[in-house]
């Protein structure tokens, strides 16, 4: 892209169409920026100034309209309600797909052939195992340790376990870390969940699905073989699908802004565990639970609904920075809470939560706010009815998003445009201070 020449006439005669005229009323000089996927760039800002001053910068707390990158992973229509991977509907994913042939999709860009699928499913299910000194690492934390405090430093020490994964520029050499990082990840996340419960690890099934092997980790006891009921195996790869990936969110960014050190992949993920940590990320639906065990009952929804009007009360579980509408997650994902339900038997907070969600969609107030339900809405009933403890919420989350960081990791150090992140900052501080000793200041 090439910047236009500031001048002091006017720039819209020869303005092209696929751009933006911008008078800076300081000078009276005008500038043409080029516009290119609706989007400016914003170093283009900076031939605007005035005599030795920066040019000017954007100033956008949190990037609410900021592009860090162009990418080919997932398109979001936050307005009509659409999500798709790669191109493929979320729906239909969901619907019809497996997560590791979802993964697949992801990391390579499109559907596996046969072959293909077979071999990727291998790779993954023969590389489950940890080295027994992670075993002995996760062992050594606290009795009562945060799950995913253990996700996050069991992730980030594996990068001392394989060392090569720092060659990031071999195409062979990725494809290696990206296989054992969905592969070890149900481990960690398993291994992490016993040791809060004091029980002894559970070691990897080979002959079990992806899905079933990681429940295999978590509540296999002293029987020989372990079989999951497949509506309950079902439902928690859908939710693995519906979290893999969904765009530059909190912990996405993350992990490009840590893997734009060129750092290994182990390193970049264990950030994005960090960052999805959080409870304005992750841990979202554990306050949908703690809203649905406050209302207690349908006949108290009414008092809720006007608790929430009047400032007294949150809505949790609805609304979304990026969706206008229905998060089309949670349409699959109350789906799957039925047939998990017709497993492990109805949950009471269901009826409340469906009473709930009838009112808030019919209620003008809420329409008129764009407050429809949300992917943390229904699924931490479906965490709850497998009897996860909601500090396993986060984890789950984590090993369905993983080969969503991956691809994003994948594409930016692919990405030539790609620089080491650092934002810019505007100084509010004070300037031009004298020192005064500390013998001179303490007398």
């Amino acid at each position: 892209m090439t910047d236009a020449p500031a001048t002091d006439a006017p720039a819209t005669a020869g303005a092209s169409n696929q751009s933006l005229t911008v008078r800076d009323n300081r000078t009276g000089t005008e500038y043409e920026l080029a516009i290119t996927d609706n989007t400016i760039r914003a170093a283009d800002l900076g031939q605007i100034r005035v005599g030795e001053d920066p040019g000017l910068a954007t100033y956008d707390p949190g990037f609410v309209n900021t592009a860090s990158t162009r990418s080919a992973v997932t398109y979001i229509d936050g307005e009509k309600g659409i999500l798709e991977y790669r191109g493929y509907p979320i729906e239909q994913l969901a619907e019809k797909s497996s997560f590791l042939e979802v993964a697949y999709l992801l990391i390579h860009g499109e559907l596996p052939t046969k072959d293909q699928h077979e071999n990727w499913v291998h790779e993954i299910t023969y590389h489950t195992f940890v080295h027994e000194n992670i075993k002995t690492f996760m062992e050594g934390f606290r009795y009562d340790a945060h799950p995913m405090g253990m996700l996050m430093a069991s992730v980030g020490a594996l990068s001392t376990f394989y060392p090569d994964a720092r060659n990031i520029t071999d195409g062979d050499n990725r494809h290696m870390q990206i296989v054992r990082m969905i592969a070890k990840m149900p481990t960690l996340g398993a291994w992490s969940f016993r040791h809060a419960q004091g029980k002894p690890f559970v070691y990897p099934d080979n002959e079990l699905s992806y899905t079933e092997n990681f429940l295999s980790m978590l509540f296999k006891m002293s029987e020989k073989s372990f079989h999951a009921d497949e509506r309950l195996v079902k439902a928690l790869d859908t939710l693995f699908i519906l979290h893999a990936d969904h765009e530059q969110n909190a912990s996405t960014n993350a992990v490009r802004s840590v893997g734009s050190t060129q750092v290994d992949p182990y390193s970049a993920v264990a950030a994005g565990v960090g960052a999805l940590y959080g409870p304005l990320h992750g841990g979202a639906n554990e306050s949908v639970l703690r809203m649905l065990r406050r209302i207690g009952k349908k006949e108290n929804i009414a008092d809720f609904i006007a608790g929430v009007k009047n400032g007294d009360e949150k809505l949790m579980g609805f609304g979304h920075r990026v969706y206008k509408n229905y998060d089309p997650r949670a349409k699959i994902i109350k789906k799957s809470a039925e047939d998990v339900f017709a497993v492990t038997g109805t949950n009471p907070l269901l009826d409340i939560a469906l009473e709930l969600e009838k009112i808030a969609l019919e209620d003008e107030y809420f329409v008129k706010r764009k407050l429809y339900p949300n992917v943390d809405f229904y699924s931490g009933l479906i965490y709850e009815a497998f009897q996860f403890p909601p500090e396993m919420f986060t984890v789950l989350f984590a090993i369905g998003r993983t080969p969503g960081w991956l691809a994003q990791w994948l594409e930016l150090v692919q990405d030539k445009e790609q620089k080491i992140a650092r934002p810019k900052q505007i100084y509010t501080g004070e300037r031009g201070l004298d020192f005064v000793p500390a013998s001179e200041r303490w007398a």
